[in-house]
């Protein structure tokens, strides 16, 4: 078992901050979130920025949460300010589409580390947490596409074109910028892109190769029998072997 932190000592505990973004599948992710919540719809990706921002070069960008209504838990409250004054700027294809401001978060980093070890969850060396998706109040400070189309419903301009959703070939870049000693320093990472093919399921396959249609299962994976077998089970051939074998013994086949 861990120990409590509490949100005066995050600094203690935690090294520094990098940009973070969580790829979602989003037509697996409603498939499956209820009653199961986001599973398979968010373990497939996550990317970073290539540095971390020592939690002291942010000193300068302390200030107060918003303020919280109904007060927290005592195990939530502190002297010391832990929100965050970072501007966050969102491009798809290089045009900017979003400027979410995580200055507007209701919960700091500090109350997030002190619940998530509340009840003796250990924390080590190396150990990654999100601040979940960064939203502000206007239409153009959404976090996550999902918001900022509204579902589909909104299209996006997107340069000479418009998007709901990601397309092969898009290219997501988000960089962030926070108050310094001088000026306002400013940090980028180029997410990825989507242009992955997606992968031919086992069904595709063996119809390519004249194989037969396959059986359907859960979240639209088609697989031919074949490629449930548990491991150890014998194959077709060893189990007619071992018929005749039960067989000869029971004196029904001649040698």
């Amino acid at each position: 078992m861990g120990e409590q932190i509490a949100p005066d000592e995050f600094a203690d505990h935690c090294f520094g901050a990098v940009i973070l973004n969580d790829w979602s599948a989003r037509d697996i992710q409603a498939w499956e979130y209820v009653p199961l919540g986001p599973n398979l719809g968010k373990s497939f990706a996550t990317s970073i920025s290539p540095w971390v921002v020592p939690i002291a070069a942010l000193e300068a960008a302390r200030i107060d949460t918003p303020d919280q209504d109904p007060a927290p838990l005592p195990y939530l409250l502190g002297e010391e300010k832990w929100g965050l004054d970072i501007d966050l700027a969102v491009e798809w294809n290089g045009h900017i589409v979003s400027r979410p401001p995580y200055a507007q978060m209701y919960w700091s980093p500090a109350q997030m580390l002190a619940h998530t070890a509340v009840n003796g969850a250990a924390t080590r060396t190396g150990d990654l947490f999100g601040s979940g998706t960064i939203s502000g109040t206007e239409k153009d400070q959404r976090g996550a596409f999902i918001e900022l189309t509204w579902g589909g419903a909104e299209p996006v301009q997107v340069g000479d074109e418009t998007r709901t959703f990601l397309e092969d070939g898009d290219e997501i870049s988000i960089s962030a910028s926070a108050p310094g000693p001088n000026a306002r320093a400013s940090v980028s990472v180029r997410c990825a892109t989507a242009s992955c093919p997606p992968r031919e399921t086992p069904s595709e396959q063996g119809l390519r190769h004249g194989g037969r249609r396959g059986r359907r299962y859960p979240l639209g994976c088609v697989a031919r029998r074949r490629w449930f077998r548990p491991v150890g089970y014998p194959r077709r051939a060893d189990r007619g072997d071992r018929r005749r074998r039960r067989l000869r013994l029971r004196g029904v086949l001649q040698q």
